[in-house]
């Protein structure tokens, strides 16, 4: 939604002008609903105006699921940009962006030896999950390493150029980690369609399986969740003939993909279905050594008690939240970032069980373990936001939070 896009018409109440602009965009309010974390009938409901005082965390999330930059253009009245409440993307943005954009020109310089180029990918995803501020780790890596890999591919011929383009689609895989929750949609797209085709054309079942699954995330979250169920079950049914005979690794991807379709489906309102398929995801992760731990997508046993807490969450199931947030607090998760994520959903379950003391509790935890984590995160900022405006008790943890999180309040 462009800034210029005129008011629809001043007169109109909140609720008028979010059914605008969902119709604008052709959402249904189910998909809508899905998107900010709610059930269609409270969308109904503040459209309608029965909900008449929406609180500005709900209106940030509408903002984003509508993609409208300015809030005022649901509440009317002067410019409030949602970046007064979100901050500026991460330094190294720019840099990252140039080498995505580069054209990989012929030049009579050698090519980076494939293993090295490996060796310096495995030792990113590395760094990465040893890292509290891993945006800022991944942020000095990713320019060099995307120029060499696109070089590679544009060097090797026959099987090493194979091996190159497989390379190149784990190099944009771990790129997608950076770009996710930026301020650049349009890079994220870039980064999703190049590792979808550099994947196809390597010829490598896992590097296909990793592009599928973050695809599958990217348009999951833009509220897609017709393309991102289809793209899901696509790659299940063209990864599935490589599976019996393949490596642990690309069984860790094919049950980490059992588990997008699960997150999918609970975000789609489908209950009966994610359970279905997390139980499924849950039984391919017992197949695996009780150690692994699959760097890109996290699957592994540990993994399965962090997935059933989003599972519930998503679901809105209150009570399921709570339980599976009780069983998978301590959950030991070999990768800070990764940890800083599921300290976030554990404060979703309490938040979504009205327990907001715990949920500031366990965000301040968060905030300890992953900073760059939780600074991104739109899930932490709107439940931050909206406890420093909660119970007197909390409002000032909040704020300090919110103000070690970038956000003005």
């Amino acid at each position: 939604m462009h800034e210029s896009t005129p008011d629809p018409a001043p007169e109109l109440t909140v609720g008028q002008r979010i059914q605008y602009y969902r119709r604008k965009r052709g959402m249904s309010r189910e998909v809508l609903a899905g998107l900010v974390g709610r059930s269609p009938r409270w969308v109904k409901a503040v459209e309608r105006g029965e909900i008449q005082h929406t609180k500005l965390p709900a209106l940030l999330a509408l903002a984003d699921a509508l993609k409208i930059r300015d809030v005022s253009k649901l509440t009317g009245g002067r410019p409030l940009p949602a970046t007064m409440f979100r901050g500026p993307g991460h330094p190294a943005l720019p840099d990252v962006r140039n080498a995505i954009n580069m054209i990989a020109v012929a030049t009579t310089d050698p090519p980076p030896p494939l293993q090295h180029l490996e060796a310096r990918l495995a030792a990113a995803w590395r760094a990465r999950h040893a890292a509290p501020d891993h945006r800022t780790v991944l942020g000095s890596l990713l320019p060099e390493l995307i120029r060499d890999a696109k070089h590679a591919v544009r060097v090797y011929e026959g099987a090493e150029r194979r091996r190159a383009l497989a390379l190149l689609a784990g190099v944009y895989n771990l790129t997608q980690f950076y770009v996710a929750y930026q301020p650049s949609t349009d890079l994220l797209w870039r980064v999703v369609e190049g590792s979808i085709m550099a994947a196809e054309e390597s010829e490598d079942p896992h590097a296909f399986a990793g592009a599928v699954w973050l695809a599958t995330q990217a348009h999951r979250d833009a509220g897609d969740f017709d393309a991102a169920e289809a793209i899901n079950r696509q790659g299940l049914e063209l990864i599935e003939p490589h599976v019996p005979n393949g490596s642990t690794d690309l069984r860790a991807m094919w049950g980490a993909l059992h588990h997008e379709a699960a997150y999918t489906a609970a975000r789609s309102g489908q209950r009966g279905d994610a359970w279905r398929w997390w139980e499924q995801a849950e039984k391919i992760s017992r197949q695996l050594p009780s150690s692994y731990y699959e760097p890109m997508t996290s699957f592994s046993r540990v993994i399965m008690g962090p997935h059933a807490v989003t599972i519930a969450v998503e679901a809105r199931q209150s009570g399921e939240a709570r339980k599976q947030a009780t069983k998978a607090a301590h959950a030991a998760i070999p990768s800070q970032p990764r940890r800083g994520r599921h300290l976030i959903e554990l404060a979703r379950a309490w938040h979504l069980a009205g327990d907001k003391k715990a949920a500031l509790g366990t965000l301040n935890r968060a905030y300890a373990t992953a900073p760059e984590t939780i600074r991104y995160n739109g899930f932490a900022k709107r439940i931050t936001l909206e406890l420093t405006e909660g119970p007197a008790d909390l409002q000032q943890d909040a704020r300090d939070l919110a103000d070690r999180l970038g956000m003005l309040v």
